[in-house]
């Protein structure tokens, strides 16, 4: 079964939907708001599934060979007393980093130059009847088989499939980010840090460099007019490489954003001949690192069943009974994850928390990743693509 699909939204989803679509032998197009490619960003860690969801995708390759493996670190507080040791050993494929912006080149590369329709915003869909579908651009319709939405957690996709859903809402939490000017020496891959209301951590990139982020408990909208400054006194007295991080950054670099999720679960990954993918289908919190896990994931499960179901409504219903029940339990898992981790502030709390996290085996914890990231990726076959 062949088509044509109109993937709204240029991010890690948008494209490895559009990756996969291609790879079935699908005309594809993709749609993005931004005048220009989205290079912007700091760094993302890959665990097992998502990086299993790119070789499924025949994009696996080049993103291992670009990035970073995290065999080292843990999660300490900020006295920097260990609370948990990571060993990317054990977990048999390792958590990888990887700057977003080589990730997305990455992806893009894997793209006809024609594919993707950038600088134009989909406010809405087009729907005439049960198999006319597509979305309106400043030069007319854009008609296709397949939508997909993949137009982020702030979807405007979803809120018209969907209007009585009540959208995103406020986690509690805001991240600021950046990826260090320059390479450094740092004695770990990967490091946690919990704090009260607060999260410090850090991942290896393959050139040396550095991504941190801090995750702060906050009211939504908050901004500051000297955010590094507000960091460092912030974090001032917690452990090293906090300070060396926060020393090695730049003030322009650092990137700021309230976190919002999908706290109420769609009823439906799909309306008709619209799928949803990532973000628009199950916006998470970042505590488990599984946010674009589970997009890659959408999109290696979407192009298997349109290659494999006999219809398209058939396909469309498979993709909804796969992903729908695992990306909201992984979404619930991030959220527990967050109230257990970053989002604690009273010392009693902390303290009970931190005595059972020294108190659990390490193979234990081990497992506690692993469980999220045991996903056996569909086997996409690869058709003759359309010209």
């Amino acid at each position: 079964m062949g088509g044509t699909a109109v993937v709204v939204g240029g991010g890690i989803g948008g494209l490895a939907a559009a990756i996969g679509l291609r790879r079935i032998g699908w005309r594809v197009r993709v749609v993005e708001r931004a005048a220009a490619p989205a290079d912007a960003g700091a760094g993302i860690s890959l665990h097992a599934n998502g990086l299993r969801a790119l070789d499924a995708l025949g994009a696996g390759a080049a993103v291992r060979a670009a990035a970073h493996p995290q065999y080292t670190g843990g999660t300490r507080t900020p006295s920097g007393r260990r609370l948990a040791h990571m060993d990317g050993r054990a977990l048999g494929t390792p958590i990888v980093g990887i700057r977003r912006s080589v990730l997305h080149r990455l992806l893009r590369e894997r793209l006809p130059d024609d594919c993707p329709y950038i600088g134009a915003t989909v406010p809405s869909l087009y729907r005439s009847g049960p198999t006319e579908v597509g979305v309106p651009l400043p030069d007319g319709v854009m008609a296709a088989d397949l939508v997909v939405a993949a137009d982020g957690v702030h979807s405007r996709l979803r809120a018209q499939l969907f209007p009585d859903h009540p959208g995103p809402s406020y986690s509690g939490s805001t991240v600021l980010r950046a990826i260090t000017r320059s390479p450094l020496d740092l004695s770990t891959d990967f490091e946690l840090t919990w704090g009260a209301g607060a999260e410090f951590g850090h991942i290896g990139l393959a050139d040396g460099h550095a991504e941190w982020h801090a995750v702060l408990n906050s009211p939504p909208g908050t901004r500051h007019s000297d955010p590094l400054g507000m960091l460092r006194r912030r974090f001032d007295g917690w452990h090293e490489p906090v300070r060396t991080l926060l020393a090695a950054t730049r003030a322009e670099d650092v990137l700021h954003h309230d976190i919002h999720e999908l706290a109420t679960p769609l009823p439906s990954f799909v309306s008709g001949r619209v799928v949803l993918l990532g973000d628009a289908a199950h916006a998470m919190t970042p505590n488990l690192g599984q946010g674009a896990c589970q997009a890659l994931e959408d999109a290696a499960a979407l192009a298997a069943a349109l290659a494999e179901a006999p219809s398209l409504a058939r396909a469309l219903a498979r993709y909804d009974a796969e992903r729908r029940p695992r990306a909201q339990a992984v979404a619930r898992a991030a959220r527990r994850a967050g109230r257990l981790g970053q989002q604690l502030s009273g010392p009693l709390a902390i303290g009970l928390r931190n005595t059972a996290m020294r108190l659990v085996p390490a193979r234990v914890a081990m497992r506690a990743i692993l469980r999220h990231a045991d996903w056996t990726p569909p086997v996409i076959p690869v058709v003759d693509r359309a010209s």
